[in-house]
């Protein structure tokens, strides 16, 4: 594991801090970088009773079994990627500890937990025009019948693998991707709202 005081954001080189204190009056989307976060991938029997209580004494929320949906309890999220896969999102500051645990709670029963925290990255996206602005690289449905807080769906965004997570109804999305795509992303996301305005998010690490 990198030493925590080496660690720096994908986007570090960007300067986004710089970029936040010129903000476009009446952006139509609000574009960021979500601090540092906690990822680990959680894989077992979501059917199982005891997989499933095991995981709810450690992170306070059951594996979801609906597709494409999140559970969360205070700062601890799960979300759906699969019938037996799920990406768990803590407190950077927490996941060692959180990953021991789990690690202990499930051992002898078939269950993998992976550590990915330090290939990721967290983009941030919202305001008005944000469902537009998705629609422009990504073939899914952003549509409000559809899409609303608490789904979530893996896609590409141009040619970047992300994890898209509607966080509220305003619409606010969180999307997950490699470390490696996460400038590609962001070119991406800037042109496509060039148009609507696009106001950078503050840094917050």
């Amino acid at each position: 594991m990198a030493e925590k005081y080496r660690r720096r954001s994908a986007l570090a080189h960007l300067a986004l801090e710089a970029r936040a204190s010129t903000a476009v009056d009446d952006a139509g989307v609000m574009l960021g970088e979500s601090p540092i976060r906690g990822l680990l991938v959680l894989r077992g029997d979501g059917a199982s009773a005891e997989f499933r209580s095991a995981v709810s004494a450690v992170l306070g929320v059951e594996p979801v079994s609906e597709p494409l949906t999140v559970a969360r309890k205070r700062d601890v999220s799960m979300l759906w990627l699969g019938p037996d896969e799920w990406l768990v999102v803590t407190p950077d500051r927490r996941v060692a500890r959180i990953e021991r645990v789990l690690r202990d709670a499930l051992e002898g029963r078939h269950a993998a937990l992976t550590d990915v925290s330090h290939g990721r990255t967290i983009l941030t996206l919202a305001g008005p025009a944000a469902r537009a602005v998705l629609a422009k690289g990504c073939p899914l449905d952003f549509h409000p019948r559809v899409s609303g807080p608490g789904r979530c769906a893996q896609s590409r965004l141009a040619k970047c693998q992300v994890l898209i997570h509607q966080t509220t109804a305003e619409p606010a999305f969180e999307l997950y991707g490699m470390r490696s795509d996460a400038e590609d992303a962001w070119t991406c996301l800037m042109d496509a709202g060039g148009e609507f305005g696009v106001r950078v998010a503050p840094a917050e690490f």
